[in-house]
């Protein structure tokens, strides 16, 4: 199933829309969060379609897999800040930022832009002590979402591309599941807006989004030299950098030296360059049954003797991997590792 854009659904939401109110900053820096996701007035329609003023949308080269939901992308920087770009990481945004990310599902994905029903809306707050996560579930009439801190399960069907119908259930994380995740030398930070996820255009389409927030006083600076992540599904760029660009969105923020699994040495960054850190003939640390009869994280020429693939390939829990933010397996996803095991020299 391939990645769709939300471009057009956006824009025919947004026709003849009412002029929004402002963002309410004074809601994001209160120590208590707001209970329901319309006090902070994000959405000028309130329904989570169409933004306020200065919640800039953007989108990711290659964006974490989570049951193949498509996400609606915002972020908002207190009037008269900016980000400050970093070569590595994820930008470094001023206290008062919000990153807002909703999570959807078409009824069907051969037309996206039908029956379209948001069902989860994460924030990242960044306060002063630190960055707060924050998850919201749409009720049932797509009025407004609650906070969920304890998780929940949602079930959802719909007819993907292929014109097949999927019934799952929705998984929404819960406040340590998020932390977990979101954790870099013990701290929660963003996963996906680094420099080199927002090197392309929006929707995959025109100019670097660095550059467009550059220009609109959005970000500090853009190198000539900034990085850019490879897109994961375009067939054009070499196998190694899309099947590397994935396992950075989908895995390195656990696995890299300041992540949840620093422990594992399995480090699956894009730019690592110690081919034992990439997992290639690197024995696990613990795996334990999760290792099958394989011996190593990644055997070059054999997807079936490598564990990093079976892993991917299940969905039993304390084998699964990633194991928090799928119940299904991405399948798309999972052959390009295959393919990226298999071409790699013996």
């Amino acid at each position: 199933m391939r990645r769709l854009s939300f471009a057009a659904v956006t824009a025919l939401l947004a026709l003849g829309a009412a002029p929004a109110p402002l963002v309410d900053s004074a809601r994001l820096a209160d120590a208590m969060p707001a209970l329901k996701l319309s006090e902070y007035r994000f959405f000028a329609d309130g329904r989570g379609r169409v933004p306020a003023p200065g919640l800039t949308r953007y989108t990711l080269n290659t964006p974490l897999f989570s049951d193949y939901a498509e996400k609606l992308r915002y972020v908002w920087l207190p009037p008269g800040t900016k980000a400050t770009y970093t070569a590595k990481g994820v930008l470094d945004f001023p206290v008062g930022t919000a990153i807002v990310k909703s999570f959807a599902f078409p009824a069907d994905f051969r037309a996206p832009a039908k029956d379209l029903r948001i069902v989860e809306t994460r924030l990242l707050v960044r306060r002063a002590s630190g960055w707060v996560p924050l998850s919201y579930v749409w009720n049932a009439d797509g009025s407004d979402a609650e906070l969920k801190r304890t998780g929940a399960r949602i079930p959802v069907s719909f007819i993907d591309a292929a014109g097949q119908r999927r019934d799952l259930d929705y998984a929404v994380p819960n406040v340590n599941q998020c932390k977990q995740c979101h954790q870099q030398s013990g701290a929660v930070t963003p996963i996906g807006p680094t420099a080199g996820n927002l090197n392309g255009g929006l929707d995959g389409h025109g100019a670097s989004q660095l550059l467009a927030w550059a220009q609109a006083g959005r970000l500090d600076q853009v190198p000539a030299d900034a990085p850019r992540l490879a897109r994961w599904d375009d067939t054009a760029a070499p196998l190694a950098a899309r099947a590397r660009a994935y396992l950075d969105v989908n895995c390195g923020h656990c696995h890299s030296p300041a992540g949840f699994a620093s422990n594992s040495g399995l480090y699956l960054q894009h730019d690592e360059v110690s081919p034992a850190h990439q997992g290639i003939y690197k024995r696990p640390v613990a795996a334990g049954r999760a290792s099958g009869t394989a011996e190593f994280s990644i055997k070059p020429g054999d997807p079936d003797g490598s564990i990093l693939v079976s892993r991917m390939a299940s969905i039993e829990p304390g084998v699964m991997m990633p194991q928090f933010g799928r119940t299904v397996v991405h399948e798309e996803g999972l052959a390009l590792l295959r393919r990226y095991v298999a071409s790699l020299p013996q």
